[in-house]
Parts: structure tokens; sequence; C-alpha cells
């Protein structure tokens, strides 16, 4: 089992759009399916604090390592995770597949996002302070990369 690295700053508010798009379904008090921005994928994904696993079969976590937003937005839906409401929703909506696969640069990425917020009502100074928090709580947590702790009927 490998640890999971830290994500990409732009993976949390990936996981707050994904939460206020309402692409969560909770399948178990671990578990849950977690459906891409496009509607094209779904990603299984669970966690286990007490086990110190997480899993998710989204692409950052299988291959790069890092802790995906799915496995950040069902921290923040089981209140792993910091959590703020009017961010989330400032962030429904944005196509985050499309914007990522244009850029190809998650600053480039998060630089639009922040602007999107700005326009919706949110300063980028608050958007910052928010995913700092997040990843700062989310440093608190070493996670193991493991399929162990989906629920039987997830396998």
């Amino acid at each position: 089992m490998e640890v999971l690295r830290t994500p990409p700053r732009i993976k949390v508010l990936e996981a707050l759009g994904s939460i206020a798009d309402e692409r969560i379904e909770l399948r178990g008090e671990k578990s849950a399916v977690v459906r891409s921005s496009m509607g094209d994928r779904t990603y299984r994904v669970c966690i286990d604090v007490d086990k110190g696993i997480a899993y998710s079969d989204d692409n950052g976590t299988r291959f790069r390592k890092y802790i995906g937003y799915p496995i950040i937005a069902l921290m923040m839906l089981k209140g792993l995770l910091p959590y703020d409401s009017e961010i989330a929703s400032a962030l429904r909506g944005i196509p985050w597949k499309e914007l990522n696969e244009k850029y190809k640069r998650y600053f480039i990425v998060e630089r639009i996002v922040k602007e999107t917020c700005r326009a919706r009502g949110i300063e980028p100074g608050r958007v910052d302070a928010f995913v700092s928090k997040v990843l700062s709580a989310l440093r608190k947590y070493r996670l193991m990369y493991s399929s162990e702790c989906l629920e039987v009927t997830d396998r």
C-alpha cells in the first residue's frame, strides 16, 4: 500500500463543485459513488480513517497517487474536512473536465474558477483561505491507498 499524497489545490474546489452539483451518492458509512462533471464516468470511493485507508478509482488517485477529489468530497460530507456551502454554490455547474483538458495546467484552471467565483459573489482571497484550511486539515490524515474500505457490495 502506498501513502496518498496531498492533492493539487484545484482538487479541493473540484470536490466542492461535485457536492454542489449533487454528483455524490452515499453507499454506506464509508463509501460513495461519484459521477464525473461530464456525467460519463462514475468513481467508487471509500474512506476509513480508523484504519488509515482510502480508495477512489479516479485517475488522480489511481495513477498519480494523490488524494483525489472524490475522496475529498466524501470526507467533507462525512464532516472530516471543512465545507463551505457558499463557495460550493459558486462552483455549481463548472465544467471541470472540459477546463482541465483545454488548459492542461491546474493553476490556469484555478485562476479561471476563482474568477467565476468572483463573478458569483465570492472573492478569490476567501477561496484561497478555504483551500488552505482544507489542505491543512487533510495533511493531518495519513491515508494509504487500499480498496479494503469498499463495502462488500461495492467490490
